[in-house]
């Protein structure tokens, strides 16, 4: 019986010669993702009777969602987490300023190809990006993996997306992902395993491929995969932790759900406030005045990300009164980003540069909106209150049209600055 790469995954890791969507499945994952959520991931895990977690390289702890410490409080929950994972023997723990969970599982080389990856943030379907299953979970059901080392799941149906075709010149992943998630709407995916296929994805870069497996968290996935190929390889060869088997779906595999896409007619697309699947041409919103662009995030603050926006932003200026930000997605990503003279083109142009971490994509700090100011942002996510603000709004881009929107103080086409 043909599989999808879901229930062929899960099949390998329940022992089972194969599954079906909707069977219930029990597992050990290969690796367990937190980030500042862990403290509290913690005292859950203490009322259960926990007090030595199942296997303490099996995590990794990123600090990330507010770093450096915004307030007594953070401060407080950083502290309790160090002396956690120095507690259990945790040796994969990243402090502040080491950048984003995802971003780190990737470049870190603890996500591979054929293991499955949980993470108690809704946007671990990212790690799909490396041939991975990788989904979110809630922090009771972490908490239970931490005491046992095993957690049930459902086995979720597939969706197969084909993308033929080469994008336009100007047209990132980030403008396909919005057009899907704007056709197919926020919930098209509910607990699926989307499978990217097709030659444009193959053509796309792994920064750009990351973009697509982040954002279908935002169409409810449970998982997102990509096949791994030899780009794939040839970028874990030195920093893969340990031996890997890739896994790809069979040939006949049956998908709950089909749906093919010519890249060459996508174009720039713009999230609107306030929910990710309100998408519209740029076209359509070209000219909206905006009073903050933030290029960043763990689906696009990435090294060509910021390329691409300083690309744009070389030799010109932010608009007068207006601001940008930027943080690097990590450290690495900084350090590469210094070196190639981007923060250089960036602090010319009068943008703020902030440390690796998730920055006020959630609303902690390093740029909460005022009330009344609209924000576009690289980001995945644009509900009302997102940032920190409820009576602000966020259009969510891609990074050349937000560095462009940054210059011009109104959404624009980098084209036309």
């Amino acid at each position: 019986m043909p599989l999808t790469f879901a229930e062929k995954i899960l099949a390998k890791k329940a022992q089972l010669p194969k599954t079906v969507p909707g069977q219930i499945v029990e597992i050990t994952p290969d690796v367990v993702l937190s980030h500042d959520n862990t403290a509290p991931i913690y005292g859950l895990f203490q009322r259960m009777g926990g007090v030595k977690v199942y296997n303490p390289d099996m995590h990794a702890v990123i600090l990330d969602h507010a770093t450096p410490a915004p307030s007594t409080k953070h401060a407080e929950n950083h502290r309790v987490i160090r002396e956690f994972v120095k507690e259990q023997g945790i040796t994969n723990f990243y402090d502040i300023g080491k950048g984003i969970c995802h971003q780190i599982l990737v470049e870190s080389g603890l996500a591979l190809p054929g293991e499955v990856i949980l993470g108690s943030d809704s946007h671990t379907p990212h790690a799909g990006v490396m041939g991975a299953f990788a989904a979110g979970i809630g922090r009771t059901e972490m908490a239970s993996i931490w005491a046992i080392g095993q957690i049930w799941l459902r086995v979720p149906e597939s969706m197969k997306i084909t993308v033929n075709g080469t994008l336009p010149i100007g047209v990132t992943s980030k403008d396909l992902a919005l057009y899907i998630i704007g056709e197919l709407k926020a919930d098209g995916a509910l607990y699926m395993s989307v499978e990217w296929h097709g030659e444009a994805i193959g053509a796309l870069p792994l920064s750009q491929r990351a973009t697509l497996t982040n954002l279908m968290a935002e169409m409810g996935a449970k998982n997102s995969y990509i096949s791994p190929d030899q780009l794939t390889f040839n970028y874990l060869k030195d920093r893969a932790r340990r031996d890997f088997e890739a896994i790809y779906p069979d040939e006949n595999a049956r998908y709950a759900v089909e749906m093919e896409y010519d890249a060459g007619t996508i174009e720039p697309m713009i999230a609107c406030p306030h929910t990710v699947d309100n998408v519209k041409p740029l076209s359509e919103v070209k000219g909206t005045p905006i009073d903050q662009a933030f290029l960043g995030t763990c689906t696009n603050g990435r090294l060509d990300d910021l390329a691409a926006a300083a690309e744009v932003l070389e030799g010109k200026k932010i608009a007068p009164g207006k601001r940008m930000i930027v943080i690097p997605a990590s450290e690495a990503v900084y350090l590469a980003a210094l070196q190639a003279g981007y923060l250089e083109t960036f602090l010319k142009a009068g943008a703020v540069i902030e440390s690796p971490g998730c920055g006020p994509c959630m609303g902690n700090h390093m740029g909460v909106p005022a009330v009344g100011e609209v924000s576009i942002s690289t980001a995945n996510r644009n509900f009302r209150g997102r940032m920190g603000t409820k009576e602000s709004e966020v259009y969510l881009a891609s990074p050349a049209v937000v560095a462009a929107s940054a210059v011009a103080g109104e959404i624009q086409h980098p084209k036309d600055i």
